[in-house]
């Protein structure tokens, strides 16, 4: 099977290690990004099947980014996991995405739930 992308979308650079870290675990190939602009160019250059994305990013906010990959029939296929620590705007979000996950999120619990979102073989 063709190795399947993981986005991590995450300001925080420790956080987004451990996310990468719980990702290649569960099977995916992965790539962190900073910001939201330059997340935003990546998604429109690729296809991932995963997105990890931050609500609150320098630039261009991660509820923007949920709604351009909503938005995108190319993307139509990509599972969004939600990581913040904002409650009430996971909340709101809550029905554009596959996962929402509230800060602290441990490698494990990112690494198993992100193995339930591949594909079946």
């Amino acid at each position: 099977m063709d190795s399947l992308l993981a986005l991590i979308i995450e300001d925080d650079e420790d956080l987004s290690t451990i996310f990468a870290g719980a990702l290649e675990a569960a099977g995916f190939e992965t790539e962190i990004l900073r910001d939201g602009r330059v997340g935003l160019e990546r998604l429109q250059a690729s296809q991932p099947h995963v997105v990890v994305l931050d609500l609150h990013l320098p630039y261009v906010s991660g509820s923007e980014l949920l709604e351009v990959i909503r938005g995108d029939e190319r993307l139509a296929d990509t599972r969004v996991i939600l990581a913040t620590a904002d409650p009430r705007m996971a909340d709101i979000l809550d029905d554009r995405a596959d996962l929402v996950l509230i800060k602290p999120i441990s490698f494990s619990q990112l690494r198993d739930l992100a193995s339930r979102l591949k594909p079946s073989s």
